[in-house]
């Protein structure tokens, strides 16, 4: 059986002991049903990570932890995947996903085509949401940092504010006569991929990419749903950069 795998906010030390927060405690405790002296694996999303012991205290949970192990399950590049809001809960499948895929960061973009659209407190709860199942997906796949999800954006915002040159920036559409392969012939550390909605990019969301330059990308002779396309291509993309 595995060993429990917990994120814990709190900053972490070698050979102490510390009081779990509430939450964490009560997942191990009353949800894993956990017994005194279990171990546990805990990581703040710093790096490495501490192997432990579960102390119990009624309804209260500690830990005693041991050295520091700085193993890392990172890529050896950067994928942001930038991503059309699509509908219903398929959000939360291609965040769990592009965790255990190994992208660094996700981008949900308030598309022209995005049926759901997010405002206020439902956009706040949905995005804390979002943040758990990123959470858990780290704490499940091995990963050690917590893939970070920007808030909302349309897409003119983030090509404004967020697209950096550091980033080769990908704009995937099934009719680009460039594919994958052809575009990753440079060697890149760091990359972005964006991937539209159900019903693809606007036509003015196209002329904005156009005017930026970016450069365009297919995927092969089918045309994938918007929660298939990026995992493919972060899938891609690792293998043909050669990150493990």
């Amino acid at each position: 059986m595995a060993i429990p795998r917990f994120f814990c906010p709190t900053p972490l030390a070698a050979n102490t002991t510390l009081e779990l927060p509430d939450a964490l405690a009560h997942h191990a405790i009353r949800v894993l049903r956990l017994k005194p002296d279990s171990d546990i694996v805990l990581f703040d999303g710093k790096g490495g990570q501490y192997s432990a012991k579960l102390i119990i205290d009624g309804k209260r949970g500690h830990a005693a932890l041991g050295e520091h192990d700085p193993v890392e399950t990172e890529l050896d590049g950067r994928i942001t995947l930038v991503q059309g809001i699509p509908s219903g809960d398929k959000m939360d499948w291609i965040i769990e996903k592009a965790v255990e895929l190994g992208a660094v960061r996700v981008v949900p973009i308030a598309a022209r085509r995005s049926v759901l659209q997010l405002t206020g407190d439902r956009l706040r709860k949905r995005l804390e949401h979002w943040r758990r199942i990123a959470q858990a997906a780290s704490e499940q796949s091995g990963r050690n940092r917590i893939m970070d999800i920007a808030e909302p954006c349309s897409l003119d915002h983030y090509l404004a504010r967020d697209m950096t040159d550091a980033a080769a920036t990908l704009f995937c559409h099934p009719d680009s006569p460039c594919s994958l392969a052809q575009a990753l012939q440079a060697q890149q550390t760091e990359l972005a991929l964006l991937v539209g909605p159900e019903g693809g990019w606007s036509d003015e969301e196209q002329d904005l990419v156009a005017r930026c330059k970016l450069t365009g990308v297919s995927f092969g002779k089918r045309v994938l749903r918007t929660e298939t396309a990026g995992l493919a291509l972060i899938a891609a993309v690792s293998a043909l950069q050669g990150w493990s």
